[in-house]
This record gives structure tokens, sequence and C-alpha cells, in this order.
């Protein structure tokens, strides 16, 4: 470790121990803040999953960890090891063309497309298209964009999102590349090219494409491997889609315009093919999920877990913007993983009696799609079925007052009525997801418990539709997600965090002390994960 590793590792330590044995009857948001401080420190660089810099993230919580006398709770002490598959791209030695009427026109990579690389990409591949709409089989709704369609050998076109009359909890389960590629392989389906629905971008293509030759990650091992046969994986500009549909009596515009409404789209092969030739290459490499427990009270329940997760790592360093190449994640996620911290400071200086036990989850590589709570969710480090629920927490933006609380998974548990209770007696209400088309429901780590069974939810920090709250969220993520400015230098309301800490507390000694476990409600889709099939 470099001298400068050293001394700062020496002083994660003594901020540590300090912060460990400050007094705290309460949440002022203060100490949340310094624990975001250190995480989203430049001197960790982005905590890149697998990197040194996350190595003493991981540290400093462990040290926070051992100062309050939360126990361990991985397979190495705090630790979980988890060993990743590595994919990189050299852009100059692969290619993408259209290729219509037997004439090739060469794609411009990173300007009007690029590579995935979720999926382990073919070297060469050359097959035609064919427009699936939003590209989504949900039996449950009778409904199958692929119906009728001749796809074996084909790539499916598919503009992201999905129909209104879908819930947001199921069309987001169906849009997962795991459910996706399952429906789409059926068909013969050779590969994908995503086009980004317009309308509910997070970020502006130019710094989507920014970091596209940043290294991909996938869990090593058969058990994982959720895209077999997928042979090429391309995301296009939604501004050159037009090209796509040329001579077909149709226009990206217009198909982009019911999909902004949600309405169903036409399905058509499309005149064209695509040429790719990819050259990529992989190696391993290792990052670790860290765990600690809280120990209930209850000789009959003590053994039930309620879980606290927030992912640890970020993006590291990546293409610069405004000189600044470090992309530190304070709020993605350095706010919940200190969240995390300052519960078990609380529990620590506030003690409450707790039937159930705490288990406290920081996973890794969320950032290269929900890697390391995938892992865990499959190899918990406590006994299988132990775990009665999880609250997930993952960028939760403290950046207005909290008097809205954006509720994730809402209708599907018990949880919800928790949820909605605890929030109310403090004064905040409770909304449903606003935007269910962002998939925010399996878009963090809470999915990956929920597909083992274990009832879950997400809360954010809400807003009314259309009002000036919701303009400031729209624009930090237009301007500060995934991008360097989310940095400690950005305007916070520590007031906000104080009180999203005051529920997320309230509702886990309510759920470690209730009598019953927390429950899937009969009309969930998801209570099939709960019950094996």
């Amino acid at each position: 470790m470099s001298k400068m590793f050293c001394f700062f590792f020496v002083t994660l330590a003594i901020c540590a121990s300090a912060l460990a044995q400050s007094p705290q009857t309460g949440f002022d948001g203060k100490s949340w803040w310094e624990d975001v401080k250190v995480l989203a420190d430049d001197k960790l660089e982005g905590r890149e999953t697998g990197s040194p810099g996350l190595h003493l993230a991981q540290e400093y919580v462990i040290g926070q960890l051992e100062a309050l006398g939360v126990k361990s709770a991985g397979t190495n002490g705090y630790y979980q090891p988890v060993k990743f598959v590595v994919r990189e791209i050299s852009e100059k030695d692969s290619s993408l063309a259209l290729v219509r009427d037997g004439k090739a026109i060469p794609l411009t990579l990173g300007e009007e497309a690029y590579f995935g690389l979720r999926a382990k990409l073919a070297p060469e591949v050359e097959a035609p298209l064919v427009f699936v709409g939003y590209g989504l089989n949900i039996p449950e709704k009778s409904y199958n964009d692929l119906e009728g369609l001749d796809l074996k050998g084909k790539i499916a076109v598919i503009l992201t999102g999905s129909p209104v009359a879908i819930p947001g909890p199921l069309a987001s389960h169906y849009q997962t590349a795991a459910e996706r590629w399952k429906t789409l392989r059926t068909a013969g389906v050779v590969g994908v090219i995503s086009i980004p629905n317009p309308a509910f971008m997070d970020i502006p293509w130019s710094r989507i494409t920014a970091n596209r030759t940043h290294p991909s990650m996938d869990l090593e091992g058969e058990e994982f491997n959720e895209t077999e046969g997928e042979k090429i994986s391309i995301v296009f500009n939604p501004a050159n889609a037009e090209m796509l549909f040329t001579g077909t009596g149709r226009t990206f515009e217009e198909i982009a315009a019911l999909a902004k409404d949600r309405k169903p789209l036409p399905r058509f092969a499309l005149p064209l093919s695509i040429r790719a030739k990819a050259k990529t290459m992989e190696h391993e490499v290792e990052s670790a999920n860290v765990a600690g427990k809280i120990e209930g009270s209850d000789p009959a329940l003590k053994d039930q877990y309620v879980v606290l997760s927030a992912h640890i790592d970020h993006i590291g360093i990546g293409a610069p913007i405004n000189g600044d190449s470090i992309y530190n994640g304070a709020m993605d996620n350095g706010s919940g993983s200190a969240l995390l911290l300052d519960l078990a400071r609380s529990f620590h200086n506030s003690p409450v009696p707790m039937k159930r036990s705490i288990l406290l989850v920081w996973v890794t590589a969320e950032e290269k799609g929900l890697l390391g709570s995938k892992y865990f969710a499959a190899h918990p480090t406590v006994a299988a079925g132990s775990m009665a629920a999880d609250i997930n927490t993952d960028m939760f933006l403290p950046i207005v007052p909290l008097k809205i609380l954006t509720v994730y998974g809402l209708n599907e548990s018990s949880l919800g009525d928790d949820v909605r209770k605890t929030a109310e007696s403090l004064g905040v209400r409770i909304q449903d997801d606003p935007e269910p088309v962002r998939n925010l429901f399996i878009r963090s780590d809470q999915y990956n418990f929920i597909r083992h069974g274990v009832p879950a939810l997400a809360m954010k920090v809400g807003a009314e539709p259309g009002s000036p709250e919701q303009a400031i969220f729209k624009e930090w993520s237009t301007k500060r997600y995934h991008a360097p400015s989310d940095d400690v230098n950005q305007p916070v309301d520590l007031a906000s965090a104080a009180k999203f800490e005051e529920i997320v507390r309230a509702l886990t000694v309510t759920i470690a002390n209730e009598g019953a476990r927390p429950a899937w409600k009969p009309d969930s889709f998801f209570r099939r994960y709960a019950q094996g099939y």
C-alpha cells in the first residue's frame, strides 16, 4: 500500500473512533454527512469495484463497526469475498455498420451507437433487424410484443419502456436483462439493439457515452450467466435512430411520441442488417461485500434478520468533465452507506429492545449490474430463509425538505403498511413510484433480495409531480448523476437527511419487533419467489 493510502487509512481510523464515541440520541444529519465526506473523498478515487479506493472505504466501515461493537457477519470476518469477470472493449479494433441493399453504412462509436458489455460478445455478427416495440412478453397481462414475428437469427431492436397498462413493478421485472433475454432467446433472437426512450433518459447521451469503454463486470460462475447466447448488445443514440426506420413508412419521431405516453408500439421487420466486429478482453478481479450484525433479544426471533442494505461502490475514475475525472459518488451511494453507519451508531448510543437481529450489508458492484447483492442474496452469510425483510437505501437525495417519501414496492408487501404508518406518524406523506417507466424498482439492490423471496422496499426523498422540488431532482440527475460533480461540494439538506434516518430507524425497530414476519400481499407478482415458483 502506498504512503498516501497508509496516511489516509490512519486518518480513517481516527475519524471512525471519534465518530463512534460521540454522543448521539437523535439524528441531526451532521454525523451522516461526515461519513459521506470520508467515503466520497478524492483519495478513494470513486470506489471502483475491486480498487484500492473501494477497499479503503470498506476498511473505514469495518473500523466503525468494530468501534461500535457490531459483530462481523461475513464469511471472512466482516468480508464476503466475491469474484468477477471483467470485460473491456478495444474500440480501435471494433466497428459497427448498418447494411442496406448490400451497402455498408459505418456507424461512429460513441456518437451513433456503442457496444454493451454485459453480455459476452461474439467477435463478428451480421444479422437482420426487427423492431419489437418494447420487447416485452408479460404472460400475467396477456401481453406479448414478440407474437407473430419471425425472430430466428435476428437482432431485436427495442425502444426502452413499457405500456401504461402494465403495473410499474411488473413492467420493471420483465425489463431486467435476465427476464428480457430469456424471452428473446426462446424466440431465436441472437442480439439486441436498445434505443433509450428520449422522454425518460436520466442523463444526456454525451455523458452516457463518455464512459462507454469503462470496464464491465459479471459474476464468475455459470449459475450467474443470464445472457447465454446473446452474441451482440448495442445501445443506439435516439437522436440518430431515424436511420433505422428509413424505408419502413414509419418514423422514429412518431414511435417515440407513442412511447412518451406509454402507448402500444407497432412491430415490424426493418429493411437492413447490422454488421458488428467486437474485440474484447477479459480478466478476473475480486472484491467483497461487507456485513455486520446487531443481535436481537428474543430467543425465538433473534435468528431472523431485518436486512439494511446499501451499495458502497461507485464508478471510479472516468472521462473528465470540467477537468474533474473522479466520480466521487457522494449521493450515489455514499449517502446510503453512511446512513447504515449512522443507524448502527444510533442503535449503539440509543439502544432499544429489538427481538429480531439487524443485518447491515454494504454490497459491492451495484454499478456493474447489482452484482454484489445478487451474490449475497444467492449465498447469504446467514442461514437460508432467515432474512425477514430488506430495507435498501440508494441515493436517497436529501437535497430538498422531506415532506414526501417515495416508496418503491409500496403495494407489494406488508412493509408498505409499516412504512406508511411510520412516516405519517412523523408528519411525512407517502407516495408510490411516480415515474414507473424509469424502472427504479429493479435498478437497485432490493431487487435481488426480492428474487429470493425476501419482502423489500427502497425509499427516497420525494416531490409532487410538476413541483419546484421535482425540478431540482431533475436538474440533479442531468448535471450530477454519474458525474464527478456528485461530490461533497454540492448542496445538501441535513434536516431532510436526519428525518429520513429517523424514518428508517423507526421502521427497522417496528419490523424487528413485530410478531409475524413481513409478508407479500396476496396479489403481488413477487409473492411467487417466496413460494418457490
